[in-house]
C-alpha cells in the first residue's frame, strides 16, 4: 500500500472502516495528482464541499467522489477564465466597433444559377473558431482607422492565430453550384414580372400555441415522466409492428435464462467522456424496468448507437450483470403524407398549370429559397449575405424564402460586447437605441424591401437558441414577435422546430444543429453488410427512425462545441427543456423534405427511398 493511500485512509476512512473502497481511493488519488495537492489539503476542500452541499456528514462514496472531482475542476476553470478575462481587458483597452449600414455589398451575380434544389457557396458565411474581433482605438476614428462606414467588410487579412479572413464581396466563386439533386429536371426560369398573387398555400402542421410555455420552469418529476413516456410509446410501436406478445418483453436488468425483448434509452455509464461500446447502458422506464440501467454487450451485432436513442433489443441477461444483445429490432417509420386528387388540382390551378399542360414547365415551377444564420461576418454588422440572398430572391421572383436563425446572434463578438454603431435613422435616438431597433434596421429592413419588390412572396422565419430577440432561451422555442420587430406582413413567424405544408409538400424545419452533435456522439458497432458508409447520408436516418427533431439526450456539453468569436467565450449549445420534448416529435406523418442547418458540409440527399417516394434532406 502506497504512502498516499495510507494517508487518505487515515484522513477519510470513518471507523469502524479502516480502508476506503478501491474505486473511491482511486478517485481521491486522481484529484490529488490532477491539482497537485496533498491529502491534507484535499480534506480541507472536501469539508468545504460538504458544507456547500448542505450537510457536514456527506457520505464519501464513488458518486459523491466523482461529483466532488467535477466541482473542483469547474472551480479551477472559472478562476482561470476570470484571470484570462482580466488580462485580456487590460491588454485591449478601449475599442471602437465597425460602423455599418444597409448599403454596400455587390449583390449582382453572386448567386446566379441557384435553384430550389441546388446549393450555392454564396449563401453561407460560416464563422471560424477562435476568430478575434477586429477593432481599433476609438481615438483613431478621426484618423481614418475605423472600419468603413458604408457597411462593407474589411479586406483580406490574417489574425494572430494565422486564420485568414476574406471579405464577403471578395469571396471566391460566388454563386457557383456545387451540388444538384434531380439534375435531370429543368431548372426554374424566373418569370418576366412578379406573380400578382401568392402561388403557394402555407399551412402549419404544428400547434404553435403549445410553444407559448414558460421556459426553464420544469420539475424533475415532469421531466422524468416525459422521458419514460417516450420509452413506453416506442414499446407499443415495436409490439404492434413486430406482432409481439406482452410476455415477449421484460426487464433487461433482471437475471433470467430465457430470451426477452427490452425497450429503453441508450446512455453512458459515466457522466464524463464519449459514449463507446464498453460504457453503453440501457435505461428503462419505471413501468417496464423500474427505471434501472443495465450494461449492454453488443459485440455480436452491427448497429449505430447514440445517447438518447430509443431501441428495442432482443437478448438475455444470464448472469444478472449485463444484457447480451443478439438483435436490434427495426423501428417502424411514420407513413408518408398523401393528398387527394381534388387538392392537387386546386394547387395546380394556383400555380397556373392546367390539366392539358406539361407539369414540368420550368416557368411555372414553385421557387423556394432557403438560408441559415448567422447572416453576417464576425467583423461587422453589415449583413451582406442577407442582403445578397434577398437580392437573389427578388431577381428570381421567389415564391418563398425560408430563413432559420440566428438573426441577431448572441455569439457575435460585437453583439456580445454591446459596443457597436447602427446605421443612421431619424426615428431612432442613438443614446436610446435597443436591440429591437438593431433588428428593425439590420434584419427587417432588407426583408421589407424584398416584400415590397415581390408582394406575392412568403417569408418564413424560424428562431434559434442563439437569437438575442427570443425570450425562449431553451428548445423547443416559441416564435419571434413579428409586429414588434417591424417585419412585413408577408413574414410568417413560426416555432423552432416546426412542420409546415407548402402546397402538398410536408416540410420539417429545425434551427438546431443536431447533425453536428450526432456525428460527435454516434458509436458504430460491428461491420454491417450494406451499411450506409456516407456519414452525411446516415445521420439524418436517426432523426427519421426516432421520429424527432432532436433525439440526442443529453445534448453535447457546450464546452466541447466550437467556440464562438468572443474572447474566452463558450458556445450556447443546446439548452433543452425536457418537459416539452414532445413538441419536437413527428406526430402524424414523415416530412417529405427535412431542412436542418448544420456546421457540417452542406448537402442535399435522398434518405430512405421507400414506396417510390423519397424523403429528401436539405442542409443549409
Amino acid at each position: 500500500m502506497s504512502a498516499i493511500t495510507e494517508e487518505l485512509n487515515e484522513i477519510f476512512a470513518i471507523p469502524p472502516i479502516n480502508e476506503l473502497p478501491p474505486d473511491v481511493s482511486g478517485e481521491l488519488q486522481s484529484i490529488c495528482r490532477l491539482h497537485s495537492i496533498s491529502p491534507k489539503e484535499l480534506s480541507y476542500k472536501w469539508e468545504s464541499y460538504s458544507m456547500k452541499m448542505g450537510s457536514e456528514q456527506t457520505t464519501l462514496d464513488l458518486p459523491t467522489a466523482r461529483a466532488f472531482k467535477k466541482d473542483l475542476q469547474e472551480l479551477v476553470e472559472r478562476e482561470a477564465r476570470s484571470k484570462s478575462h482580466l488580462r485580456s481587458a487590460e491588454r485591449r483597452g478601449a475599442y471602437a466597433t465597425p460602423r455599418n449600414n444597409a448599403k454596400g455589398g455587390d449583390a449582382f451575380g453572386m448567386l446566379d444559377g441557384i435553384t430550389p434544389i441546388q446549393r450555392s457557396t454564396g449563401g453561407s458565411n460560416k464563422r471560424k473558431a477562435h476568430f478575434e474581433t477586429p477593432s481599433a482605438p476609438k481615438s483613431s476614428k478621426a484618423d481614418g482607422m475605423s472600419s468603413p462606414s458604408d457597411g462593407r467588410s474589411l479586406p483580406t487579412r490574417t489574425d494572430q492565430n494565422g486564420i485568414k479572413s476574406v471579405a464577403f464581396v471578395e469571396r471566391q466563386n460566388p454563386g457557383q453550384i456545387i451540388e444538384t439533386l434531380n439534375g435531370h429536371l429543368s431548372a426554374h426560369e424566373p418569370p418576366i414580372a412578379p406573380h400578382p398573387e401568392p402561388r403557394l398555400k402555407l399551412t402549419a402542421n404544428t400547434d404553435l400555441k403549445k410553444f407559448r410555455y414558460r421556459p426553464m420552469a420544469m420539475h424533475l418529476s415532469e421531466a422524468s415522466e416525459v422521458l419514460d413516456d417516450r420509452i413506453d410509446g416506442f414499446q407499443s410501436l415495436i409490439q404492434s409492428h413486430h406482432n409481439l406478445d406482452d410476455l415477449a418483453f421484460g426487464n433487461a436488468a433482471a437475471q433470467a435464462t430465457n430470451q426477452i425483448v427490452a425497450v429503453g434509452r441508450i446512455a453512458s455509464d459515466s457522466s464524463e467522456g464519449k459514449l463507446n461500446a464498453a460504457s453503453m447502458v440501457l435505461e428503462m422506464s419505471r413501468r417496464t424496468g423500474a427505471g434501472l440501467r443495465v450494461p449492454l454487450k453488443v459485440e455480436s451485432i452491427a448497429h449505430e448507437f447514440f445517447p438518447g436513442q430509443i431501441v428495442a433489443v432482443r437478448g438475455i441477461n444470464a448472469s444478472g450483470d449485463f444484457f447480451s444483445v443478439d438483435e436490434v429490432l427495426n423501428t417502424p417509420l411514420l407513413s408518408l403524407a398523401a393528398s387527394q386528387q381534388s387538392t392537387i388540382n386546386s394547387l395546380n390551378e394556383r400555380l397556373g398549370v392546367t390539366e392539358d399542360e406539361d407539369h414540368s414547365i420550368p416557368s411555372k415551377a414553385l421557387n423556394v429559397m432557403m438560408g441559415s444564420g448567422p447572416y453576417t461576418a464576425d467583423d461587422n454588422l453589415a449583413f451582406e449575405p442577407l442582403n445578397a440572398l434577398c437580392q437573389k430572391a427578388e431577381e428570381s421572383c421567389s415564391d418563398m424564402l425560408i430563413l432559420t436563425g440566428p438573426f441577431l446572434d448572441t455569439e457575435h463578438p460585437l453583439l456580445a460586447s454591446g459596443d457597436f454603431d447602427l446605421p443612421d435613422d431619424p426615428s431612432i435616438e442613438p443614446d436610446r437605441a435597443t436591440l429591437v431597433d438593431a433588428f428593425r434596421l439590420l434584419i427587417a429592413k432588407p426583408l421589407q424591401a424584398l416584400a415590397k419588390a415581390i408582394p406575392s412572396i412568403t417569408i418564413v422565419c424560424i428562431p434559434s437558441t442563439r437569437d438575442v430577440m427570443n425570450k425562449h432561451v431553451s428548445w423547443p422555442q416559441d416564435n419571434l414577435p413579428g409586429k414588434k420587430l417591424g417585419l412585413p406582413k408577408q413574414a410568417k413567424m413560426v416555432s423552432n422546430p416546426v412542420t409546415v405544408s407548402i402546397n402538398e409538400i410536408v416540410v420539417g424545419i429545425s434551427a438546431q444543429d443536431v447533425l453536428y452533435e450526432l456525428r460527435r456522439e454516434e458509436v458504430v458497432v460491428g461491420n454491417k453488410q450494406g451499411r450506409e458508409s456516407n456519414l452525411l447520408a446516415r445521420l439524418p436516418k436517426h432523426l427519421i427512425e426516432q421520429r424527432h427533431f432532436f433525439p440526442l439526450y443529453p445534448p453535447v456539453d457546450r464546452t466541447l462545441l466550437p467556440k464562438p468569436g468572443t474572447d474566452d467565450g463558450v458556445a450556447v449549445g443546446m439548452p433543452m427543456d425536457v418537459s416539452y420534448l414532445k413538441l419536437g416529435e413527428w406526430l402524424e406523418v414523415r416530412p417529405d423534405i427535412l431542412i436542418q442547418p448544420s456546421a457540417l458540409p452542406q448537402f442535399a440527399k435522398v434518405c430512405l427511398p421507400i414506396s417510390r417516394i423519397p424523403v429528401c434532406l436539405f442542409v443549409a
